[in-house]
């Protein structure tokens, strides 16, 4: 019974652990997206165009 007890604390240490690096990443910057930003205005176009022929095509039906 005791060793439950054991690998309950352990398995709650290690998920700390784990929280502080995941909370220490976010601070940090590593899952900020960098790439998206810099492209989107060449996107933008595309998704008006399909709005538009969204539209278009529901006002012919």
């Amino acid at each position: 019974m005791s060793v439950i007890y054991i690998l309950l604390a352990i398995s709650i240490v290690v998920a700390v652990g784990f929280f502080i690096a995941f909370i220490m990443a976010v601070k940090s910057g590593q899952y900020d997206d960098s790439y998206t930003p810099s492209v989107r205005m060449l996107f933008e176009d595309e998704l008006i165009k399909e709005k538009t022929n969204k539209k278009i095509l529901t006002k012919k039906d």
